[in-house]
């Protein structure tokens, strides 16, 4: 990472290696000492978790996120309740584990965040790369207004009367306020809804009235900037002690919520409607689409998050299990949580004598609407808000703080040396990554932020997600191959990975990447907020903007790998669908490295290779 080319034994005999390699004519003679790699050799210059535990309590908690809690259960139960599980599985089997698991091998064997990786395992498509760093940055800017709304809701519930339980307040529109559910009066609001959208919000009309800032969102989008910042500041150090807290506090909370909500009644009519299999649901392709959309962006699969994180691991570490950890407990506390929440939803409609499918609604409208509602009807309402919004900003901040290491990590790999130089300390790097946020995430917190939010949420995680999921999954399990991928991860864990894999990596997970990307693109509908609201032109156009910052480096990268090579047009082509190195195992040597079409630099190397234009030697 910018340490230069060490003044080794070692480091002499590979760059005059490779000096003979590119000029064999000059007849250098090769020194020839004998250069071993040890798996237990401290990665240089790069940090590692101090356990291996932390790693997993980081992974799980950045897929265990706010998704979990209202994406999960509002897709189960409108894509046919129990039987949304069928598909949600199957995807989780074929798409979600296997390519978690291509991902930890990847980030862990070559110690490198999204960028570095891809740009050495695949030049042509080493853009997928920095996509990956942009749409996580991108997402880091506006998913800390959810834990901002969760702290504003937190403080307003340390009071002995819920403001969200009755339409006597100031913010209320009192002839059009219901002070429960208003049912299907559509000229109605309840309190909590009003609450939401005049006092939290104070939304205008649209995005064309942007309005002013809001102040005291303001200063709680500093505060929980600051949090993320104290929670990363010390890189994997600080990180893998905050979530022994922020990854095991919400499962305690969701479990006493649980014990609470079952016993309330209307809570088994809930539950039912959340169970209850509608079959016919099955031979729909927008099921099986949302199944796969959720595995991806609850996962975190194509936001370079996990790849990053395990590029801090001990090279032997045993990724299979993490990935079955993560996964699994992902997927079961999504099933957990949408117990959670439709027992509450059944205890609402027996409440105000409403229907399940009348209450249940999508995004944060179940959070910060329909779950306060709750809690306005429960024994010691103010003890259960404050314990469910302090889950949220937990579950919260565990995928935001993984988000912006993925910035923090990438920027080190790529100029560590120069941002040290001049900005003296790692620390300060995460404060001007999180300041740079922090500023971009403020049109949020206007009056017309929601709009904002609703669009950056539509072309980020939507729209961008699964173009940069297609060509990550194309770059590593076609271009560099399962065969170099399986040897990856043999190298590591000394045993090559099951057949299954093979064969998700060969066919399985491609062909749903591309099923899916093919159907969201058949399928596109533009973005809208709420049931009426529907964007202007130049705002759609805004939106697609946002969509080509992470997707426009595709292209580019492509075109950069070609231009700069060398040879024909077809020689630059198979060269850059080329990996930079092949690291094979040879008989009494723990590792050699065979130099291919350029000079690789691993991290977690004894020998740098710094001022070497890998590209210029692709064709040779």
């Amino acid at each position: 990472m910018g340490h230069g080319a060490q003044k080794t034994d070692e480091g002499v005999t590979v760059m005059a290696a490779e000096r003979m390699r590119l000029e064999p004519d000059k007849g250098e003679k090769l020194p020839s000492p004998e250069f071993r790699w040890s798996p237990a050799t401290t990665r240089r210059g790069r940090g590692t978790w101090s356990r291996q535990l932390e790693f997993t309590l980081v992974c799980v908690g950045n897929a265990v996120g706010l998704g979990n809690v209202w994406r999960f259960p509002y897709l189960c139960y409108r894509s046919g309740g129990g039987a949304f599980l069928i598909p949600y599985l199957i995807m989780l089997l074929l798409c979600g584990i296997p390519l978690l698991l291509m991902e930890f091998t990847i980030g862990q064997f070559t110690c490198l965040g999204p960028v570095h990786a891809l740009a050495k395992l695949c030049p042509l498509l080493k853009g997928v790369g920095v996509a990956t760093v942009v749409i996580s940055f991108l997402l880091c800017t506006y998913y800390n207004v959810i834990i901002t709304w969760a702290l504003y809701y937190l403080f307003h519930s340390f009071r002995s009367s819920l403001p969200w339980q009755s339409c006597n307040n100031t913010w209320n529109i009192v002839e059009n306020c219901s002070d429960g559910l208003p049912g299907n009066a559509t000229h109605l609001r309840s309190a909590s809804q009003q609450f939401f959208d005049y006092r939290l919000l104070q939304m205008s009309e649209g995005i064309e009235a942007i309005g002013s800032v809001r102040w005291d969102l303001f200063g709680l989008l500093l505060l929980a900037w600051i949090i993320v910042y104290f929670c990363i500041f010390k890189g994997v150090k600080s990180t893998g002690k905050v979530v022994y807290f922020t990854a095991i506090f919400p499962y305690l909370i969701l479990i006493i919520l649980l014990i609470n909500n079952v016993q309330l009644p209307g809570a088994k009519d809930g539950i039912l409607f959340f169970l209850t299999p509608k079959w016919s649901k099955l031979l729909e392709v927008q099921v099986w689409v949302n199944a796969a959309a959720q595995i991806f962006n609850s996962i975190g699969i194509g936001f370079g998050t996990m790849m990053s994180m395990a590029s801090y691991n001990k090279f032997n570490n045993n990724v299979l299990k993490d990935t079955l950890i993560v996964a699994v407990t992902n997927s079961a506390t999504s099933i957990f949580a949408g117990f959670v929440v439709f027992s509450a939803i059944g205890y609402m409609g027996h409440q105000h004598n409403l229907p399940v499918e009348d209450i249940a609604t999508d995004g944060p409208g179940l959070v910060f609407v329909v779950y306060p509602e709750a809690f306005v009807t429960m024994p010691l309402a103010p003890m259960w808000a404050s314990l469910f919004f302090f889950m949220l900003l937990c579950l919260g901040v565990d995928s935001q703080f993984a988000m912006v290491e993925v910035m923090v990590t990438s920027l080190m790999d790529a100029w560590e040396k120069n941002l040290l130089q001049f900005l003296k300390h790692k620390e300060i790097v995460v404060l001007v990554v999180c300041f740079v946020a922090f500023m971009l995430g403020i049109p949020n917190i206007t009056q017309g932020g929601i709009y904002v939010f609703q669009l950056m949420d539509h072309y980020t995680a939507v729209v961008s997600l699964m173009f940069l999921a297609f060509f990550e999954v194309v770059a590593i399990c076609w271009f560099y191959g399962v065969r170099r991928l399986s040897a990856n991860y043999k190298k590591m864990l000394g045993a090559p990975p099951n057949f299954f894999f093979k064969l998700c990596w060969w066919f399985a997970s491609p062909l749903l990447v591309t099923v899916i990307l093919v159907s969201s693109i058949i399928r596109y509908t533009p973005a809208r907020y709420g049931k009426t609201y529907t964007y202007p032109a130049w705002a759609e156009g805004l939106g697609w903007i946002i969509s080509l910052c992470s997707i426009i480096w595709i292209p580019l990268g492509a075109a950069h790998t070609l231009y700069t090579s060398k040879g024909s047009f077809i020689q630059r082509l198979r060269s850059s669908v080329s990996p930079v190195t092949d690291v094979i195992s040879t008989e009494n040597r723990d590792l050699m490295v065979k130099l291919k079409s350029g000079i690789y630099r691993p991290s977690c190397s004894v020998v740098h290779f710094d001022s070497i234009d890998l590209t210029k030697q692709a064709d040779m």
